[in-house]
């Protein structure tokens, strides 16, 4: 999990902490640094989804990689022990 997703509800949390103590104090103020900082926290947290889906995606293109280079080098090797029947069937 992304550090960014942590963070990110950490502070969302902690705005909704705040939004809600404004509310109860009457402090405007308070309660739009509150909201604020719960956005911020929303938006740091899906950027955190954001970096998280993005390596997944290059893991699994890297998987992908090795798997056809795998089967190619697989389609090689037997095509390699093929070859001298194929070349007898030829020659008779």
């Amino acid at each position: 999990m992304d550090k960014d997703r942590v963070k990110g509800k950490a502070k969302d949390v902690a705005g909704r902490v705040q939004r809600q103590a404004g509310e109860w104090t009457g402090s405007e103020e308070q309660q739009v640094r509150g909201a604020a900082k719960q956005v911020e926290g929303k938006i740091q947290k899906q950027w955190g989804k954001v970096k998280d889906a993005t390596k997944k995606a290059e893991r699994e293109d890297e998987k992908a990689r090795e798997e056809r280079e795998r089967r190619a080098i697989e389609e090689d090797e037997i095509a390699e022990e093929e070859a001298p029947a194929i070349r007898r069937r030829r020659a008779s």
